[in-house]
């Protein structure tokens, strides 16, 4: 088995694979999907996933937006950094940079931005790094806040070791042969896992690069200092918050909004870390009234 996944073996029924384009930025050879006509969104996805985590919301979104969906460094169709590159650009401000080199070298300027988990914190880098300067932020249970006692002293720790060691991805991928463990996995989010989801995330976990790639992100995922930046963040954000997200404790909302003056909630009752896969049809309808209510969109825009 080959250690990354491959374009004509993985992804020859790829969702949306008929809007995917392969271009180079920052040193990377990136997977992108690119359709639709309006305003441009750019949908980031999180730690372990890739652009199939928005098959759902990208057809509903493109009627109304030019819709950019990458899979980030290392994960999915996008090539991993090189080893000497590899700590620096799998971390928040790294991967901010790589994201900002895409948009520059697809010449775009995303007027709204999405952002599930981990991807919601790249955007915020974006902002506070790259000068980003979308009209809104919309974060899918975003992972913005440390992790706190006993699990921050534990997890960083060791996924810096288990990034470190090359046997570890390959037993990974060997379990994720169980198709059983990844629905597992997925439910273990508070999400409930759909057939296909777990075909396309089994295909993603079974290749030792793509886990590595997740692990390596994981390890070099450095929040202290987002309190800081979030207090002078003037790009309004909205957090949209699955309230059976097991991932990310719904309560960290409140406590990221108590940090920043542009945050706005948004409970989704019912859904869990990945509710962009459970429910796209809700989420993309929350998503045009946000940007009906920025003017970004017409009022009569209807899903």
């Amino acid at each position: 088995m080959n250690e990354a996944p491959q374009w004509d073996v993985d992804g020859v029924d790829w969702p949306n694979r008929a809007h995917s384009q392969f271009v180079v930025a920052d040193g990377l050879r990136w997977h992108v999907q690119r359709a639709g006509h309006g305003p441009t969104i750019l949908l980031l996805h999180g730690t372990g996933s890739a652009s199939h985590s928005w098959r759902g919301l990208f057809p509903l979104l493109m009627p109304y937006f030019d819709v950019i969906v990458p899979d980030l460094p290392g994960h999915g169709f996008t090539q991993t950094p090189a080893s000497n590159r590899l700590t620096a650009q799998m971390s928040p401000h790294g991967m901010a940079q790589a994201v900002s080199a895409l948009l520059d070298t697809l010449d775009a300027k995303p007027t709204l931005a999405v952002g599930n988990s981990a991807g919601a914190v790249v955007l915020i880098r974006m902002v506070t790094d790259q000068g980003f300067a979308p009209q809104s932020i919309f974060c899918i249970n975003g992972a913005l806040l440390p992790f706190e006692g006993i699990p921050g002293a534990v997890f960083l720790p060791l996924a810096k070791f288990f990034a470190s060691t090359s046997l570890t991805s390959s037993l990974l991928s060997w379990r994720a042969s169980d198709r059983l463990s990844v629905e597992a996995l997925i439910r273990g989010t508070g999400s409930i896992p759909d057939v296909r989801g777990v075909t396309l995330y089994q295909r993603l976990l079974r290749r030792p690069a793509h886990i590595a790639a997740t692990l390596s992100m994981m390890a070099n995922w450095e929040l202290d200092s987002i309190e800081r930046d979030l207090s002078r963040i003037r790009v309004p954000i909205v957090l949209f918050v699955g309230m059976e997200d097991r991932a990310v404790p719904p309560a960290q909302a409140y406590r990221v909004q108590s940090m920043a003056p542009s945050v706005q909630i948004i409970e989704w009752e019912g859904l869990g870390h990945l509710a962009q896969e459970e429910q796209p049809e809700r989420v993309a309808e929350s998503i045009l009234q946000q940007a009906q209510q920025l003017g970004v969109l017409p009022v009569d825009a209807l899903i």
